[in-house]
């Protein structure tokens, strides 16, 4: 343990001690929030990012622990583990190292150098690799057998080859070198399978492609992976793009490596031709393999990465707050699905309306939706942003234009992932007498009123803002996204009287029967009044406790600290800051002025250190203070609400929806989300679009080139950029740029050089990964 505390601590860049300590709280059972909320002093101030990468190498350096005693006792069980083996077992830092040493002590299936070895060609193979001077044909007529199967000394010869080439392939040392080399080097090579041209003309960027292994971004690995199962492309690793015969090279890295003389000897042709089929039966294959899952695991992670980065953004969205509204889901032939929620997200009433074509009753639908603004004193209108949101969004226009005195305001809200919600086991007990469609309007409702309450519904990989999430490890995936929902839950804390069922399962400690057993609790008794009653709700144990109680918020209670993040345990700290300063709690809530001028060394003691008491006073100042941005809507602009409506040049107000490695996605409002390329955010040089933007900002930009038949929008955030408004196909926008700017990805490797349509791979399936109904 005490070495992988120590490999921990340099990763995090921590003192052992911390890693020691926060280990010992996860193996407790502590979650990852609390550590980071609540355990500062133990941990040393370990944050939540670091917890859970600890939390994960954890796991990973545990069992690699484990497989490294497996491998020894194996290989000492076989009497074959000598100190050199012991110790090399014993360095490795990788799992990868650790099967590259196992793999000669491996049970495998019978080879052709097994067999070789079993008919008795192991001394010829060893006389001819120590020995180059010697004749392999006149040293192999001593092995000629036939009762053995060796017929002629051709077969002897075979048989010695193939017994070196496993040796090679084999051979640890010789694979890390390999490693290495193909590791700072090689390259991806990708090109087209004949006769696979209009089937994957999506993926053309890649029909002759070369690009350096080390320097793959995961949107176009991920592309290449996709386009070679779908049998449009072939993928090689080639070592060394620079040599005209990179496989020449290889053989003579083996040669040297084992100091073969291949070069005018009289073994040495024979040598020779050994190391190159080592190379190309053995070696190039399994290497090449190793470093297309390689690719395609860093590129996962990067993926992976992206999806909970936008999810997180998503999550921690601004909330519109506790206000009546009244959710819109969008219809043309069915009609649009309308659901009036209050302040509290109680279904108030609902209705369905037939404002456009076939049935056109636009007057009706409007003295509809008046009544029901009315009599419920609707304050927000969230409309939904898929078929006929725009059509719709123009029906609200004229709404609130004919009323003003209702004070409406339209704000048009995802709907990723309603139709998910709709269908869901939780949707039909929460309203099991309601319709499918109009369950997807109080979706959209409450996801106005507060999207992370709402979105911790449905299944994250259903939100639908991750890159190429179907190519990647689901489970992995899976787990990364849960991480994040608990994390934004809990930074944003939970209403313990009001929150549903899915939003208290992500509350630290609690799970699925524990936060139905709160739900039930509620139900039979009532509201809560104070945090501890939670002591008395079924199978709630002490240790659940410990771990929910701070993040679980309760309004109007009998003690203003339970509307705080201050955990129960650390109440006497606050109380005596009251009673040495002749205060209430009500009157030191709030006090900014006094509690600034606390000094938090007064208060510590021998179990709350400086951290816990700063923290303290901290959330005494703002009680309950919510991390999510304050609320704001974009406007799009009217007149523009398809495609065609678009024209180069145009400036428009938008939302982002996506973020990718290479770029953002926007929406204008025109159903279709538009490319802000990497290059055209900003005149500033950036590696990541996150460093300008992420997933729900509001930012305006100007249309560079649509594509309408194919539905391909290009914009810029370089609002000054000088636009080709003829709309032709052709270069990108282009402006004078200093040397601090952006500059477009080198020609070769091939990328998109920054003006570009959505004319790849990557793009095209990001501009279709917003989940609609």
């Amino acid at each position: 343990m005490s070495d992988i505390s120590a490999r921990l601590a340099s990763e995090l860049n921590a003192q052992q001690q911390q890693v020691v300590a926060a280990t010992k709280l996860l193996d407790e059972g502590a979650t990852v929030p609390f550590i980071a909320r609540y355990r500062k002093e133990i941990t040393g101030g370990l944050d939540d990012t670091q917890l859970r990468l600890l939390e994960q190498r954890l796991s990973y350096l545990r069992e690699l622990e484990e497989r490294r005693g497996f491998i020894l006792s194996t290989i000492e069980s076989q009497n074959k583990l000598t100190a050199e083996l012991s110790a090399d077992i014993a360095s490795a830092q990788s799992k990868t190292e650790l099967e590259d040493l196992y793999l000669p002590y491996k049970a495998k299936r019978r080879t052709k150098g097994q067999i070789a070895i079993e008919a008795g060609l192991e001394p010829l193979a060893d006389t001819l690799f120590n020995d180059a001077n010697l004749s392999p044909e006149q040293e192999a007529e001593q092995f000629v057998n036939a009762e053995k199967g060796i017929a002629d000394t051709k077969a002897a010869l075979d048989g010695a080859k193939f017994i070196l080439m496993e040796r090679f392939a084999e051979d640890a040392k010789l694979l890390a070198k390999f490693r290495s080399y193909i590791s700072q080097n090689g390259a991806i090579e990708s090109s087209l399978i004949k006769g696979q041209e209009q089937a994957g003309a999506k993926y053309r960027d890649y029909f002759e492609h070369q690009e350096a292994l080390k320097k793959v971004p995961s949107h176009r690995a991920l592309a290449m992976l996709r386009a070679r199962n779908e049998g449009i492309l072939q993928l090689n690793v080639n070592p060394e793009p620079n040599s005209e015969n990179s496989a020449q090279l290889c053989a003579q890295m083996i040669a040297e490596h084992y100091r073969l003389d291949i070069k005018y000897k009289a073994a040495s042709e024979w040598l020779l031709n050994v190391v190159q089929w080592a190379w190309k039966i053995k070696l190039g294959l399994h290497l090449e393999n190793e470093f297309l899952a390689a690719m395609r695991e860093k590129a996962e992670t990067g993926a992976i990465d992206v999806f909970a980065k936008n999810l997180k953004d998503l999550l921690m969205a601004a909330p519109a707050g506790p206000r009546t509204t009244l959710g819109l889901d969008p219809g043309l032939r069915t009609g649009c699905k309308i659901a009036v929620v209050d302040s509290t997200g109680k279904l108030l009433a609902t209705q369905t309306i037939f404002p456009h074509a076939p049935q056109n009753h636009w007057d009706k639908s409007i003295r509809t939706l008046e009544q029901l603004c009315r009599q419920h004193k609707v304050e927000l209108i969230a409309i939904g942003n898929g078929t006929a949101s725009r059509e719709s969004d123009k029906l609200v226009a004229e709404l609130i234009k004919a009323n003003t005195e209702l004070k409406l305001n339209k704000i048009m809200v995802s709907e990723a992932g309603a139709s998910v919600y709709s269908a869901s086991e939780f949707a039909a007990n929460e309203f099991p007498d309601l319709d499918v469609s109009i369950r997807g309007a109080v979706s959209i409702a409450r996801r106005l009123q507060d999207p992370l309450a709402e979105l911790v519904k449905i299944e994250p990989k259903s939100i639908g803002v991750g890159q190429y999430q179907h190519d990647v490890s689901q489970s992995q995936l899976g787990q990364s996204l849960i991480s994040v929902v608990e994390d934004c839950v809990n930074s944003v804390g939970v209403d313990l009287n009001m929150a549903s069922v899915p939003l208290l399962t992500r509350v630290s400690g609690l799970n699925k029967t524990l936060a139905q057993n709160i739900v039930n609790y509620r139900n039979t008794n009532g509201v809560f009044t104070k945090r501890s009653e939670l002591k008395k709700v079924e199978r709630l144990g002490p240790k659940a406790f410990e771990q929910a109680a701070g993040f679980l918020r309760i309004n109007n209670g009998s003690d203003p600290l339970d509307n705080s993040s201050v955990h129960p345990e650390a109440y006497p700290i606050v109380k005596r800051i009251c009673e040495r300063n002749s205060l209430d709690v009500s009157s030191l809530i709030g006090n900014s002025d006094f509690l600034t001028k606390l000094a938090a060394n007064d208060y510590i003691d021998e179990k709350f250190g400086l951290p816990t008491v700063t923290d303290i006073i901290s959330e005494l100042d703002k009680p309950g203070r919510d991390p999510r941005p304050e609320f704001k809507t974009a406007e799009f602009k009217a007149g523009v609400e398809k495609i065609s409506d678009l024209k180069p040049g145009m400036i428009l107000e938008g939302v982002v929806s996506n973020v990718a490695n290479f770029g953002a996605f926007v929406d204008v409002g025109v159903h279709q989300d538009g490319l802000v390329h990497i290059s055209a955010i900003t005149n500033k040089f950036i590696s990541d679009p996150r460093e300008v933007v992420k997933a729900g900002d509001i930012v305006k930009v100007k249309v560079v080139e649509v594509d309408a038949a194919r539905k391909r929008i290009s914009f810029t955030m370089r609002l000054d950029d000088d636009i080709d408004t003829s709309n032709k196909p052709a270069a990108a926008p282009q402006k004078q740029r200093n040397s601090n700017s952006q500059q477009p990805r080198a020609a070769k490797p091939k990328r998109d050089n920054g003006n570009a349509m959505m004319g790849n791979a990557f793009a095209d399936a990001f501009a279709n990964a917003k989940t609609k109904k």
